[in-house]
């Protein structure tokens, strides 16, 4: 399959559901690890939680480090 192929089949905002599938974990997973600060801050729109695919990505290839704390 073409990279190019598979990035027009992914939205830009990703659902948890989405992301959890992205990463292999369960969208479980997704609600503690985000609770945890340990995901990129999602975008919220109205009552929904989005991740923003391309932030995803830079977070994996950074080695997926803990959100920033806050001060």
């Amino acid at each position: 399959m073409n990279p190019h192929d598979e990035a027009a089949q992914v939205p830009p905002l990703l659902t948890a559901k989405q992301l959890a599938k992205l990463l292999q974990i369960s969208t479980r997973s997704i609600w503690r690890l985000r609770s945890a600060g340990k995901l990129p801050k999602p975008v919220e729109i109205g009552g929904s939680v989005r991740w923003n695919h391309q932030t995803v990505r830079e977070w994996v290839s950074q080695g997926c480090p803990d959100a920033p704390k806050k001060k």
